[in-house]
């Protein structure tokens, strides 16, 4: 067989660059699935399979003796294996994306070098893998659902575990505001964090408390609950510090342990913190700072590992700044701020609550009553200035007072009725006086009754909707400092 058999040649521009192919090689390099294309070491293209046609979409005598920066600088491709050779002389493997055919392709580049030690050619491999792209992105959004389903299950589960602690600790969270008091408790009682609980007297801070509790490490361990209103103040320190034997005139002889140290390793709660005195603040925030405690007339000091909850119902930032509160303090116990809304701002807790009071009533007294849907709308339609506390009340009174099964509107105390009307009705018009002497009258009225309610000029603002500066403007337009 002549040589002319044996070998086929691809040149291009002359002799500067010259591909010598044997017949059978070329054959073999068709047979390919993936592209092959081959350049010199300058990047001139000098052979290119049919597969590789196939993949970028144009033919060979197109491209044949171009220099692969010409074809780049066109867009044809998103990146070149043959330029990164050039560039770091060494074996490149990359993705690109061929812009002529939207076809996904993985790139390797393969430098021969000639005796010198410089690039003579670079073999070129191109792998379609648009088809593996495309099962890949399905995988991932298989993947992506599969997530989503977790995730969704996942909170399945934490509403369920919020259900059943909800029902633990005996919190009702019907309404939106509810719920996102209960859901910063369990986030909270996950550290060791101290946490103020701030609002109206009745509103169930207690309640959140232990939900805190519950939720906390510490929930095996002792749960003090102190009233700090409840306590004589000359017995405050002895109560909350204990002492030692012979401290004072009357004392135990063995001494007394203190509620801080019947704490240790759990929790106290310091319900109506605000109404601590000043001297006692001091040694509490003692107890925070330097976690020990010295008992009444004892030396040595005790070692504590207690988490503090507090609680109060007045306004505690008014009483720093008036100085009847430790500042200090107020920031030691203000670490987090739960904030619990009174029961007329969380209306679809008061059936949920009127249900289980009755059922804690009926238990208690041996009572199989019911409550009509009128009465639990009027329940609705009342301010409640007791809040959970007072309904609680109210509940047991119409349980224990109605002789009747069920219980109707006329079993309702009275106040909650007038309580009604003057909600339906709250200004009352004796005669026809000017609009502007009117309106100022009526603001009177509502802002004295506000303060005598909720006697701080900030909470006044509040319930009205107006700035805290209005109020106080408007008292001293009406002559009044003091309501």
């Amino acid at each position: 067989m002549e040589n002319s058999e044996k070998k086929e040649y691809s040149t291009c521009i002359g002799n500067e660059s010259k591909l010598e192919i044997p017949r059978d090689m070329k054959q073999i390099l068709e047979s390919f699935y993936d592209g092959i294309w081959i350049t010199d070491g300058q990047g001139r293209i000098l052979y290119m399979n049919s597969a590789n046609e196939r993949i970028s979409g144009f033919k060979r005598e197109e491209v044949l003796g171009k220099y692969t920066q010409e074809l780049l600088d066109k867009k044809l491709f998103s990146k070149s294996a043959i330029m990164e050779v050039l560039k770091s002389k060494k074996r490149v493997t990359l993705m690109g994306y061929n812009y002529n055919t939207k076809k996904h392709v993985l790139i390797t580049g393969n430098p021969i070098f000639n005796d010198d030690g410089n690039i003579k050619y670079i073999v070129n491999n191109v792998r379609d893998i648009t088809d593996l792209e495309r099962k890949s992105k399905i995988l991932k959004d298989k993947e992506n659902i599969i997530n989503r389903q977790k995730q969704e299950i996942e909170h399945l589960k934490s509403l369920k575990n919020n259900a059943d602690s909800i029902k633990r600790c005996g919190i009702i969270a019907n309404s939106s505001k509810m719920l996102r008091v209960f859901e910063l408790s369990q986030r909270v009682g996950k550290f060791d964090s101290t946490v103020l609980i701030l609002g109206e007297s009745g509103c169930g801070k207690e309640v959140v408390a232990k939900s805190i509790v519950y939720a906390s490490e510490r929930k095996e361990s002792p749960f003090i609950k102190v009233n700090c209103g409840a306590i004589p103040e000359n017995l405050m320190e002895s109560e909350f510090f204990g002492y030692d034997k012979g401290a004072f005139t009357g004392a135990n002889q063995k001494g007394k342990i203190g509620l801080f140290e019947m704490a240790n390793n759990g929790t106290i709660f310091l319900d109506e913190v605000a109404d601590l005195p000043l001297n006692l603040q001091v040694k509490i925030l003692r107890v925070l700072q330097e976690k020990e405690l010295i008992r009444v007339g004892g030396l040595s000091p005790i070692k504590l590992d207690v988490r503090i909850i507090a609680a109060t119902n007045k306004d505690i930032e008014e009483m720093v700044l008036k100085g009847n509160f430790r500042e200090d303090l107020y920031y030691r116990l203000n670490v987090v701020t739960i904030t619990v809304p009174p029961l007329r701002d969380r209306q679809d807790d008061i059936p949920a609550l009127t249900n289980l009071f009755l059922k804690q009533f009926n238990k208690k007294y041996n009572l199989n009553k019911v409550i009509s849907p009128q009465v639990i709308n009027y329940f609705i339609e009342y301010s409640w200035p007791g809040n959970v506390r007072e309904l609680e009340n109210v509940i047991e009174n119409i349980v224990v007072i109605s002789q009747e099964q069920e219980i109707t509107d006329k079993h309702i105390p009275l106040r909650i009725l007038n309580g009604l009307r003057i909600g339906k009705s709250a200004v009352e018009v004796k005669d026809i006086l000017p609009l502007k002497e009117a309106v100022d009258l009526t603001e009177e009225v509502l802002i004295k009754k506000a303060m005598k309610k909720y006697g701080t000029t900030r909470k006044a603002a509040s319930v009205l909707k107006v700035d805290q500066s209005t109020i106080v403007r408007k008292m001293q337009k009406f002559n009044s400092d003091t309501l």
